[in-house]
């Protein structure tokens, strides 16, 4: 079973149903101790980075995730949720993440014509993971975001993607905790094939 966060944030009926594409079961809940029931977390998102975390501070599911990730369940963030994952962010002042992974997020550069980036774009994987076991080399994904990760330690950056001159981490993670930038839910074949990477190691 794969819990989604339920935050007040996100598309979350979307990756549902993505997850029921690949044969995966899962529930939508902001619960605590149904969340704490399942074999692994997702935490999508859209929006802005303050609202995202104060909607997790005030479900207390913060203080969950950190303890659930301590404990080894896998958690996958989607969009902002990877973003959260990281210490900060300058998005709108400065706001403080969950802090599970080092580094920043920060808004793309005045060189970057045209933000927010938003289409279809390559990722190229930088490292081997599980997550990327289904999905052939260079693939698309489709993306939406104005802010990327500056990732504190380059060990944690599973992919990276180039847009406009500027080469950002579109996948990060370490050991059963990961995080992609864009949306694998909207992002058909590719997506649907990185869900059930996961899904697969949830069900280890």
């Amino acid at each position: 079973m794969i819990g989604i966060v339920d935050y007040g944030v996100g598309n979350l009926r979307s990756v549902e149903k993505a997850f029921e594409a690949v044969g995966a079961e899962a529930v939508v809940s902001p619960d605590e101790g149904r969340l704490a029931e399942c074999d692994a977390l997702v935490l999508p998102g859209v929006g802005a980075f303050g609202d995202g975390m104060a909607g997790l501070r005030a479900r207390g599911l913060d203080r969950f995730m950190a303890r659930a990730v301590a404990g080894g369940t896998p958690l996958l963030g989607l969009c902002l949720g990877l973003q959260l994952l990281f210490e900060e962010s300058d998005e709108f002042g400065r706001h403080t993440g969950l802090g599970l992974l080092p580094g920043r997020v920060r808004r793309f550069p005045d060189s970057v014509r045209v933000v927010p980036h938003t289409g279809w774009n390559v990722v190229h994987a930088e490292r081997e993971t599980a997550l990327f076991d289904e999905v052939p080399p260079d693939s698309f994904f489709y993306f939406v975001h104005s802010y990327h990760v500056e990732a504190g330690e380059p060990g944690d950056v599973l992919a990276t993607t180039e847009y406009d001159g500027v080469t950002f981490p579109s996948v990060c993670g370490r050991g059963a905790l990961f995080g992609a930038q864009f949306h694998p839910e909207k992002s058909q074949r590719a997506g649907l094939a990185l869900l059930s990477g996961f899904a697969r190691i949830a069900a280890r």
